[in-house]
């Protein structure tokens, strides 16, 4: 997968512009990569590139069936934050958003009708998903939720929103994170490519990072230097651990 068909489009500049999602398969990172483009002659050699080498065709790996290329970077932030439960949007936001991607079907009605409609980010990323199921329930494998296990009545309902379902392209609930839209097996991104094909897979991914994106323009996310910085506890906590590593390596020694 390092040699793949892309279709192009001629832009202004002397640089290759990617998808980011692209950029996985080639082992691109952004430290001053770069590339060689192949321009296919023959009528064979085109065939070829469109059929078989083509980007929306190499997204699940023939190596071992797993996906190769997810949401990533910027868009898999955003769409965390944006499929979070308080995470609501006005009719301009949502109109504006929905310019971005091929949609002709009916608005969804509101989550919250008064005093102003406001529509959820679950119900406007639903819109982009295909008609397909997934139901994940990674809280009940985490050791720390107690959260979960401490709910033997319905073990999908999590207070954390750990868990998703996704009924017939519909987000019910939970959070969209890079175990669901990341290139995982069994994750979004390989149900969507097996039960519905290549290009429907790719206008998948497109037009989630359209939504996800220009969001970000209306919403924004900042980091500061603060907020990179161990606390103590945190300090001391990591202090413990490599000690007690530490004393179990003398033991077995």
């Amino acid at each position: 997968m390092s040699l793949m068909g892309h279709r192009v489009k001629v832009l202004p500049f002397m640089t290759f512009r990617l998808n980011l999602s692209v950029t996985s398969p080639y082992n691109a990172d952004f430290d001053g990569d770069e590339m060689n483009m192949h321009v296919p002659q023959s009528y064979e050699t085109k065939a070829e590139v469109k059929e078989i080498m083509a980007v929306p065709k190499q997204v699940v790996a023939p190596k071992n069936n797993k996906p190769v290329m997810g949401i990533v970077q910027d868009a898999l932030l955003g769409i965390y934050l944006f499929t979070k439960r308080d995470t609501f949007l006005e009719m301009d936001i949502v109109m504006n958003l929905l310019m971005w991607i091929d949609y002709n079907g009916k608005l969804p009605p509101p989550a919250i009708i008064k005093p102003r409609p406001l529509w959820t980010g679950k119900q406007i990323i639903s819109l982009v998903i295909p008609k397909v199921n997934l139901e994940r329930a990674p809280c009940m494998g985490d050791r720390d939720a107690k959260c979960c296990k401490d709910r033997p009545s319905n073990k999908m309902v999590c207070p954390r929103d750990s868990n998703v379902l996704i009924k017939n392209g519909e987000l019910i609930y939970g959070v969209l994170s890079k175990g669901i839209v990341g290139a995982t097996g069994g994750g979004l991104v390989h149900i969507v490519w097996r039960d519905h094909g290549p290009e429907a897979n790719r206008d998948f991914m497109s037009n989630t990072q359209n939504v996800i994106n220009n969001w970000l323009y209306l919403n924004g996310f900042t980091v500061g230097v603060q907020d990179i910085i161990a606390t103590e506890e945190t300090n001391t906590d990591i202090e413990k651990i490599i000690m007690r590593k530490r004393n179990n390596v003398k033991r077995i020694v």
